[in-house]
């Protein structure tokens, strides 16, 4: 058996490590908001190469406050306009939803998954204040055009990055410093994932990050002394010592999922399945490879059968979930397509080079 992902054996090489640092953990007994949180929140944002980081309880957590910090700043409003991708995971809607503002869906592009810069043209009106661009399956958006767009139109550029840990653009700028702030998940399966529910975000802007560090925690200016309405979204401690380990690592295991993609680019070959664009350089991190099928269902029947285990990321596009019937008469003919067709294969950092050729063999005789 081939399984999608194996989280016991991406953590497995941490263990000693973990325990140690554990250990003095309970030793020290400081457990919220401690050296831990605050040295992973230095240490990734300088990674990114961000002034700023600010742990979350989670990545939707982690888009909602980006918003809500810039509403307190004064830069957006109740009732604001957001443009996001109608092919996003739901998460990324749901944080504009809970800051007050309107999601606005924009259709996704057949090649590359994300913005279809025709239809994020004609739906900018003026209640329109943010763009929020996913950089979906480890893939950045055109940052550039996003960039340029904004610009022309005085927007915020707000990145959903929980899929994009370490990707980077031709210029050597990583995800999370492409906009004017980024929110992270650290979920288990992430390319950084935790032992547990965790995000971040990166700024450069100093009064946001202030903002968010206070309203993050309750809105305290000082303890229990509350300047803002607050909520308790806290990156755990012990998640913190975990990812700051695992961290040290990000750009190897990367460089993993790049070497594993690039076979498969190169050694499947079956009319039968659309493989993912990619320009074979640092600006995709492979947090999944998403293949496509019109007989995906049949397909999926038959790797299960062989052994092949796989997800299918995601079932159904957010304007028809049950949660979202607001935008349940809206119709997105790309993106409908592509959720009926997408399944996600293996592809980890711990994937040895035989389990890749088989894999690749089992596809092909499909």
């Amino acid at each position: 058996m081939i399984p999608f992902l194996d989280l016991r054996a991406i953590n497995a090489p941490y263990d000693a490590e973990f325990q140690e640092k554990f250990a003095a953990f309970l030793e020290k007994g400081w457990y919220i908001l401690g050296d831990e949180v605050r040295l992973f929140e230095e240490e990734f944002a300088a990674y990114c190469g961000t002034k700023y980081g600010i742990g979350t309880a989670n990545g939707l957590d982690a888009l909602r406050m980006i918003l809500e910090g810039y509403k307190i700043l004064g830069k957006l409003a109740e009732g604001d306009e957001v443009l996001v991708a109608s092919n996003t995971y739901i998460a990324t809607i749901l944080g504009i939803q809970q800051a007050g503002l309107v999601p606005v869906l924009v259709e996704a592009d057949a090649t590359t998954y994300n913005f279809d810069f025709t239809d994020l043209q004609q739906k900018l009106t003026p209640k329109t204040k943010v763009i929020m661009p996913t950089h979906l399956y480890g893939q950045l958006a055109d940052m550039e055009r996003v960039s340029a767009f904004a610009k022309a139109n005085s927007l915020l550029v707000v990145t959903d990055s929980a899929q994009s840990h370490g990707a980077m653009n031709a210029q050597g700028k990583r995800s999370g410093s492409l906009g004017d702030a980024s929110g992270f998940s650290f979920y288990p399966t992430k390319n950084l994932g935790a032992l547990g529910d965790g995000g971040v975000i990166t700024t450069n802007d100093k009064a946001l990050a202030e903002v968010i560090r206070s309203y993050r925690n309750y809105g305290f200016k000082e303890r229990y002394v509350s300047a803002y309405r607050g909520i308790n979204s806290r990156l755990d401690e012990v998640q913190a010592l975990f990812l700051r380990i695992k961290l040290r690592d990000l750009d190897t295991a990367n460089d993993r999922r790049r070497a594993i993609a690039k076979r498969y680019l190169q050694e499947i070959q079956n009319p039968k399945l659309i493989l993912p664009e990619w320009k074979g350089d640092d600006s995709h991190v492979f947090h999944l490879f998403v293949i496509r099928c019109t007989t995906r269902d049949h397909l999926r029947t038959y790797l299960t059968e062989q052994g092949v285990g796989t997800i299918i990321h995601y079932p159904i596009p957010p304007h028809q979930q049950e949660a979202l019937l607001e935008y349940a008469h809206l119709s997105f003919p790309v993106t409908e397509q592509i959720h009926k067709e997408v399944i996600s294969i293996p592809l980890s950092p711990v994937m040895d080079d035989a389990t890749v050729a088989e894999v690749i063999s089992i596809l092909n005789n499909y």
